[in-house]
């Protein structure tokens, strides 16, 4: 029995979420290999070497796959597939893209946003937005999951796994246009160990410059409720939520956000939650470890000088 991790890299380095996946390949009890498709993606398979716990890298590097399109990288993984009992990748935009097709290819049916291992069959994963935890068993020879990476803690990385390199080369059937992509000197909000984030009551675009000077300073992400993101203030790639992004940072400072369910889904895990809203009824202040109840505009600027 063997678990292969799809791993999640911009073809220059590898993103966090992968270690957190390999930590779930690993609750599983099996060996464990890690698959690396890209286009001149050998720094990001030197890092998947280096995971610990990992028997094999198993590299795809061509031109093929440089943009991460879900055609031939689902015929690609559902064919290495046969070897595996498992086949693993982060509940991302690509994980959620590619593994719906390499479960279909094999003929299994998918286990989504996987948050706990309870055996080799066995998962829990979240419904009713967070709500209530779902146990449940595949009978299914193979098992291909998304994995919610924000559950489990990275692995480290001191190990020397073995490189293969894949001849394999499957041309997609899908042309790339272009992509756009958001440049910024934080970190990425998936993986930032501070999140500042705002809501509808910031009232536009040019207030969330008090949270990113806040966010700064503490060296943390931006991020914004759905309401915030509908209503033009920010981009929708800062969005946590159902609908958003899945975050669980050692600090989540939620200013302005009352906590819809949809948003509560999104951020409840994080490790320290501060609420900052001026509505002493606010459900976020429910799910808060720290709660103040007062006006941002004075708070936010007050705490900024005292970081």
């Amino acid at each position: 029995m063997t678990t292969l991790v799809i791993a999640e890299h911009d073809n220059q380095s590898l993103k966090a979420d992968t270690a957190k996946v390999v930590a779930c390949a690993q609750a599983i009890g099996a060996d464990v290999d890690v698959l690396v498709v890209g286009a001149n993606c050998a720094a990001a398979a030197s890092e998947a070497a280096k995971l610990n716990g990992v028997s094999k890298v198993l590299v795809a590097d061509a031109d093929a796959y440089a943009h991460g399109l879900a055609d031939n990288l689902g015929e690609l993984i559902s064919g290495i597939g046969a070897d595996y009992s498992h086949i693993l990748a982060s509940a991302s935009s690509l994980g959620k893209d590619v593994l719906p097709r390499v479960a279909a290819l094999l003929d299994v049916a998918q286990l989504s946003e996987v948050v706990e291992v309870k055996s080799d069959d066995t998962f829990v994963r979240p419904v009713y937005a967070g709500n209530a935890m779902e146990t449940v068993q595949s009978l299914d020879a193979k098992k291909v999951m998304t994995v919610r990476s924000s559950a489990f803690d990275a692995v480290a990385s001191d190990g020397n796994a073995e490189l293969v390199t894949l001849d394999t080369v499957i041309e997609s059937q899908v042309s790339f246009e272009s992509q756009s992509l958001t440049e910024s000197e934080r970190p990425e909000l998936g993986n930032a160990a501070v999140i500042v984030s705002g809501g509808r009551a910031l009232a536009s675009s040019e207030n969330f410059a008090i949270l990113e000077a806040l966010a700064d300073k503490l060296g943390g992400a931006l991020g914004a409720s759905r309401a915030a993101v509908d209503a033009g203030f920010v981009p929708n790639d800062l969005q946590v939520g159902q609908t958003g992004k899945i975050v669980a940072p050692d600090l989540y400072i939620a200013v302005g956000i009352s906590g819809a369910i949809q948003h509560l889904a999104g951020m409840k895990d994080s490790k320290v939650i501060v609420a900052i809203n001026k509505d002493p009824e606010a459900p976020i202040f429910q799910v808060a470890d720290y709660g103040l109840e007062a006006d941002l505009f004075d708070a936010i600027p007050a705490l900024t000088k005292l970081v």
